[in-house]
């Protein structure tokens, strides 16, 4: 398997950085500052992998404020254009991961499109850069969940202990995507793959590198918090006008909390399409020791998280080895 890197050059740099700032003096012992440590590195990022998404949800408040309607749309397409290409020109985002989130754009714009033509959201109507009356922003949207997906996956060196074989998580996925097509025309058929995907991930775990340390987190958990997440998004992004649903057409009110269901499955077909091209690694695989960033010393500390405990020691004084990372 080939050997991903944890970081593109830039962000190899901030880590440098940061790590000579968090590690300057001596190593933090203290259970409480080793934990704060590990929270705020976790915070950091997590916003820097939403970086994509948060820079579009602030052009959309900005534009629901500044720029008049008929024009919102195609201000809205130019402005993630702009963001998508400065993603790439600033060393954010390598050509590789570009290509998750095209695929991403693909799958949600032909989703959006069918939905729009269904009544399911609308979105204002002008401007020149539409297709089938779906803004190309749109696809944008989906694609920033892919920028997400792709970019936590890499800085959070994420690997999987039980993860689901490939194919039946492409099954699933797919049965999701149709769903959100056929359920239109057939018996909804969400809550029965929502049993699937339950099934499926049951008992999958990440493992996610932090700073110093690796917690261990239940694949479902991650993915719920994501789906919240994306829900809170969808609140700012139809407040600021960028579409609607039926019942927020006469005055805006909150996306219903049922659309989080949506949103952890649409995190299912995410997960799929973002290991399709990045292969999830296994915990303790062979692929995993021969990483040349973000390798863990076989004395890093942990965490304590859910889920069984490791049975290897925890070494109380971990002291860097050759192979860790400086």
């Amino acid at each position: 398997m080939t050997v991903r890197s944890l970081s593109t050059a830039v962000e190899a740099r901030i880590d440098r950085a940061a790590r000579r700032v968090l590690d300057a003096g001596h190593q933090p012992h203290r259970p409480v500052r080793v934990f704060v440590t590990e929270f705020l590195v976790f915070g950091a990022k997590q916003a820097w992998a939403c970086a994509f998404g948060a820079l579009l949800l602030a052009t959309m408040a900005v534009a629901h404020l500044t720029v008049p309607a008929a024009m919102r749309n195609d201000v809205l397409t130019v402005a993630a254009v702009l963001l998508q290409v400065g993603m790439l020109v600033c060393g954010l985002e390598t050509v590789r991961e570009l290509r998750v989130v095209l695929l991403f754009h693909v799958v949600g714009t032909a989703m959006e499109v069918f939905k729009t033509h269904m009544g399911s959201w609308t979105y204002e109507p002008g401007g020149l850069l539409v297709v089938a009356g779906v803004p190309l922003f749109s696809g944008f949207m989906y694609g920033a969940v892919g920028s997400y997906m792709v970019r936590v996956y890499r800085l959070f060196d994420l690997r999987f202990d039980r993860y689901p074989r490939q194919w039946l998580l492409a099954v699933v996925a797919a049965g999701i995507y149709l769903n959100f097509f056929a359920h239109h025309f057939v018996a909804d058929a969400r809550f029965p793959l929502l049993a699937l995907v339950l099934l499926l991930f049951a008992r999958t775990t990440m493992h996610v590198r932090v700073h110093r340390a690796t917690v261990r987190m239940p694949v479902l958990v991650a993915m719920a918090l994501v789906a919240v997440f994306i829900w809170a998004a969808e609140n700012v992004a139809t407040w600021a006008g960028a579409w609607s649903y039926p019942a927020q057409l006469a005055v805006w009110q909150p996306v219903s909390a049922t659309k989080i269901v949506a949103w952890f499955l649409l995190m299912t077909i995410s997960v799929a399409l973002v290991t399709w091209l990045y292969p999830a690694v296994p915990s303790g695989s062979a692929a995993d020791s021969r990483r040349v960033r973000g390798s863990r010393a076989e004395d890093a500390p942990r965490l304590p998280a859910a889920g069984p405990p490791s049975p290897r020691p925890l070494a109380a004084n971990p002291q860097p080895s050759a192979t860790q990372r400086t």
